[in-house]
Parts: structure tokens; sequence; C-alpha cells
């Protein structure tokens, strides 16, 4: 069964991975990618953790609201999972 999350809706400074339109949405977990290597630490060359990348599906309606051309349309971002809380 599908895992419903929610991005966080921090919007740090610096070098951000998590597009901030996705900040603050709620998605499903479509699925695991594996561990990768953080890339906002990397950007700063600081040793990385390897953290779980999932690939996470919007709905447009979520997304954009009102402003859904086609509500029930989706989208699929890849987020790690430090990103992400359970919603």
């Amino acid at each position: 069964m599908p895992e419903l999350v929610r991005v966080r809706a921090d919007m740090p400074p610096g070098h951000v991975r998590t597009p901030a339109y996705l900040r603050g949405k709620c998605g499903l977990i479509e699925r695991t990618l594996g561990p990768f290597y953080n890339p906002e630490q990397l950007a700063y060359g600081v040793k990385a953790d390897a953290l779980p990348l999932h690939r996470v599906r919007f709905t447009m309606a979520e997304v954009w609201g009102d402003q859904a051309e086609i509500p029930t349309d989706t989208i699929e971002a890849e987020i790690y999972a430090h990103w992400l809380e359970p919603a």
C-alpha cells in the first residue's frame, strides 16, 4: 500500500534539492529508489549521509488547487527522506 507523506514546508537558505512548489504538499510514495548521498551536504563539500530517495506522486489538485487545469493529472518528483514526514 502506498504511503501518504507530506513534504516539509521549510524554506532554508542555501542549496536545496526539493522544489519549493511541492513544500507543504501531500503525495504518495510511488517507490523507493535506494540510498544516495545527500546533495545538500555535497554542495558544501562536507561528508554526506546516504539517505533514501523516494519517488513521490502528487495530483495536480494537490499542487495547484483550484488553478489545476486537469486536477486528476499527476506529477512525480524524487525527494530525499529527510524532506518527508507522515501525512
